[in-house]
């Protein structure tokens, strides 16, 4: 993701926390177009070196696309979105592993 230059990136450690996942990753995009390169290199990603089959759900238009990698979510977001959906602060048991400005 940072390669690609999505903001504020955060790793969350959600193991005993959630039981349909282990990791969150969330991370901003500042256009519906750099959500939707995000997206597709996130699954390219995934499939090319990890075999996971993953397809994100949403429009980049709506300001939050996901995908569900099984141990992994991964949220991209617009900056109004992420501010209105707070994710971090909902899942604030979780452990902050990495966060990129």
């Amino acid at each position: 993701m940072e390669e690609k230059k999505a903001e504020n990136i955060v790793l969350l450690d959600l193991t005993g926390i959630a039981s349909f996942t282990d990791f969150f990753i969330i991370c901003t995009g500042t256009s519906d177009r750099m959500l939707d390169a995000l997206a597709q290199a996130a699954l390219q990603t995934a499939k090319k070196d990890f075999k996971i089959h993953a397809q994100s759900r949403g429009l980049a238009s709506s300001g939050w696309l996901v995908a569900d990698m099984g141990d992994i979510v991964l949220h991209l977001f617009s900056p109004d979105q992420r501010d209105y959906y707070q994710l971090e602060q909902l899942w604030n048991e979780g452990k902050v592993l990495v966060h990129l400005q």
